[in-house]
């Protein structure tokens, strides 16, 4: 074949309808080859015959959609100075927009892979190594999207739902089984009713970037379950496709796959975040094997080490970190976003240990280019953009410190609320600022209570079944003696480690899920639920599956293993956040006093917070450093919302009183009386996992209808006997039409 000039842009594989063109940059090669591979595997080398600005581009007519492929660069070979070009090795394009096979099931970790010989590292390996390598695949970017539009769920009504794809759809009974662990399975009907179930706005995927499984992994029999070990930033995992992993008879096909998915869950008002690694690649340390960026221009895509460059800086613990002050790798993360956006539809990104993504030089920079790029552009700026705020790095852990736009998962946020519910002294004061939206992190920088991301569980560490079950973790299925996952979980096991049938403990387990579900979606901000939590399942005290494609990762969703109840009180308090702006406030809490100064302004009427010690008193300084205080009532006022909705309504609520006891013991709590002399019944009990949903009021009307008899109503003033370790909602009853 006699290529064409072509174009340098844009970089990668692109198809016209005719032909395709290839552009592929590196700064360092002194040539690079276009090899392309027919069904049986032959190999066809084609020079790309321009360079433009360090973009090797060439356009080849006839060649269309499945067309494997991959490239061969010539250039020097000095792992001493980080130079490591080696023609024998075959490269994925970095921009490939899919792959065929997968490094570890597929294809093996030969030894041809790598730049060096295993018996002697110092001398070069010139295998080839092609027939070890998954080839980059030519798609057509053409799909029918339909009608398909984001559905744009404003931050502040946003539920999101973390769910790994194989692990939510595996073993589910209702989805056919070669859609089981798919793409294809997520955007199943019976899937999507549970998220629907759940009041969840959006999904939020753990990595479907192209990724591969570690050497080591695959030795011991396991493999890169999580997927944070990314090869292909434009590629949707092929292991995914419900063509299975064998082989597909259309490569790329799993592309529209994704697509598809994309557009039944946006038809059913879910939005698709992806949980996404650009602070690393697959390729590791200097010892990893040479996959694609290694080997086109190691120095322009990998952080070195200054005075010694054969070796890579790491500030995410996996060997390696890009080189995000190099423009052509900022190039190819901010196509990457732009690409997932607009030609795959998804709606946002949450950004895998984002912290070094910050990294200019050494500390983090919260004004660094790539914030300043995200910022900028017109596409990328306008999704969902949620930072995983921390890395191993020195002062990686910035939580509170990412840019106006960026929200956050806030780790204090998690940490805290264990805290407080399994009794740990001194957490009254941060457990208040964590409840109403962590303003001491976000506030300063005016950004809004939905900057922070709640969690209590999350794809690394225990479930919630577990946090209530183990004091420690149990990770010996991952082969590595104990020594990998955190050890300090801030878990209880109430009494015993592990399944009981102590049913005093059973029952206290219970109350402590209900309690974390009802902290979590009452919280200013945006609450996440970990996949599964609602049903109780359970990993047997591992708190790190990142290596368990098995049964203890899956999700069980037969009716003798999951928690229908739970999954019952879980929708419920999901419909009684949805149903009260109280609870999702736009902006935060202000406190301003309850009876205003002569001639005020109306906004400033009533205070729209206010905090009760159990004998009915407003807390004081004293009373929030009180180490063993364990009992907080909070009085949220609907009509202090002040603020307005998009079309300048003013936002008008019902008023609650929250009362948590988080002491081991039953506790006498007065509620409060003068200045607050209201009629209030009970509308979630975390003892007895009632909840009710439906009282509700608007700016126009107040719509009452009958409360269970089974709820006594009670009078400001009085006495309520609060179980240990229990959380109750009360909501004010005494409201006219007029107010």
């Amino acid at each position: 074949m006699q290529p064409w000039p072509g174009t340098s842009y844009p970089l990668g594989a692109t198809y016209d309808g005719a032909g395709t063109n290839f552009a592929l940059f590196s700064e360092v090669a002194e040539g690079v080859e276009l090899c392309l591979f027919d069904e049986a595997g032959r190999e066809t080398r084609i020079a790309l015959p321009e360079r433009d600005g360090f973009v090797w581009h060439g356009y080849l007519p006839g060649i269309v959609p499945g067309q494997r492929y991959g490239y061969r660069v010539r250039g020097p070979l000095d792992p001493a100075h980080g130079q490591r070009c080696n023609s024998h090795k075959l490269l994925i394009d970095p921009y490939a927009k899919a792959l065929d096979g997968t490094l570890g099931t597929t294809y093996a970790w030969d030894e041809a892979l790598f730049g060096y010989h295993f018996d002697d590292a110092d001398e070069t390996n010139h295998d080839d190594s092609a027939p070890h390598v998954p080839k980059s695949v030519v798609i057509n970017p053409f799909f029918d999207w339909h009608d398909d539009r984001p559905p744009r769920t404003p931050y502040h009504d946003t539920v999101i739902y973390e769910a790994h794809v194989k692990g939510l759809t595996y073993l589910h009974p209702e989805i056919p089984e070669e859609m089981r662990g798919t793409y294809s399975g997520v955007a199943h009907p019976a899937v999507i009713a549970h998220l629907q179930r759940l009041g969840i706005t959006a999904i939020e995927l753990m990595p479907v970037h192209q990724f591969v499984h570690d050497d080591a992994l695959v030795q011991r029999e396991l493999r890169n379950y999580w997927g944070y070990n990314t090869i292909a930033f434009f590629a949707p995992h092929f292991g995914y496709a419900s063509v299975g992993i064998t082989g597909s008879p259309a490569p790329g096909a799993h592309v529209q796959e994704f697509k598809a998915m994309v557009r039944d869950l946006h038809a059913a008002g879910i939005e698709v975040i992806l949980d996404v690694v650009y602070n690393h690649t697959a390729e590791g340390n200097h010892q990893g094997p040479t996959l694609s960026m290694r080997g086109i221009d190691n120095q322009a895509y990998y952080r070195l080490v200054d005075d010694e460059p054969q070796y890579y800086m790491d500030y995410t613990g996996t060997g390696n970190s890009l080189n995000v002050r190099q423009p052509h790798t900022l190039q190819l993360i901010m196509d990457s976003l732009r690409y997932w956006v607009t030609e795959m539809h998804v709606d946002g990104f949450r950004f895998d240990l984002a912290a070094t993504l910050a990294r200019e030089f050494y500390d983090v920079d919260r004004l660094s280019t790539f914030f300043d790029l995200v910022q900028q552009d017109p596409v990328i700026s306008q999704v969902k953009l949620i930072a995983e705020p921390w890395d191993v790095g020195p002062g990686g852990y910035q939580v509170g410190n990412f840019p106006p736009g960026w929200t956050e998962w806030n780790g204090k946020y998690r940490d805290t609320v264990r805290d407080f519910w399994r009794g740990t002294p001194g957490t009254l004061g941060e457990f208040g600022s964590r409840l109403t939206g962590s303003s001491d992190l976000y506030q300063d920088d005016g950004r809004r209570p939905y900057a922070s991301v709640n969690f209590v569980t999350a794809h690394d560490g225990f479930t919630l079944n577990d946090l209530v079950s183990y004091n420690e973790k149990h990770n010996e299925a991952n082969g590595e003696g104990g020594q990998d996952g955190a050890d300090d979980n801030n878990s209880w096991n109430h009494g015993v480690e592990g399944p009981t049938d102590d049913a005093a403990i059973l029952e206290l387990r219970q109350r402590q899920r209900r309690n974390f579900l009802a902290t979590l979606f009452l919280s200013q901000g945006v609450p996440m639920l970990l996949h599964g939590d609602e049903i109780g399942r359970t990993q047997y005290g591992n708190n790190n599956g990142y290596c368990q494609d098995s049964e203890i990762s899956w999700m069980e969703w037969s009716p003798e293993k999951a928690d229908s109840e739970l999954m019952d009180y879980t929708s419920k308090v999901s419909e009684l956040r949805a149903s009260h702006p109280v609870f999702r406030r736009r902006r935060f809490f202000n406190g301003r006093p309850i009876r205003p100064a002569a001639g005020a302004p109306d906004a400033e009427v009533q205070r729209d917070i206010a905090w009760f010690t159990s004998s009915g008193e407003e807390m004081t300084d004293q009373d929030w450093e009180s180490g063993e205080a364990a009992v907080l009532t909070v009085f949220l006022n609907g009509d202090g919302i002040l603020e307005s909705d998009p079309r300048g309504q003013r936002v008008v609520d019902d008023t609650f009183l929250v009362i948590f006891n988080a002491h081991h013991e039953d506790v006498e709590v007065t509620l409060p009386g003068a200045g607050f002399p209201h009629r209030w019944a009970t509308v979630l009990d975390t003892t007895t996992g009632e909840v009710v949903v439906g009282t509700t009021r608007t700016a126009q009307t107040w719509n009452t209808p009958p409360l269970p008899d089974s709820l006594d109503d009670q009078v400001g003033g009085d006495v309520l006997t609060v179980t240990s370790r229990s959380m109750l909602l009360l909501q004010r009853t005494d409201v006219t039409e007029q107010g």
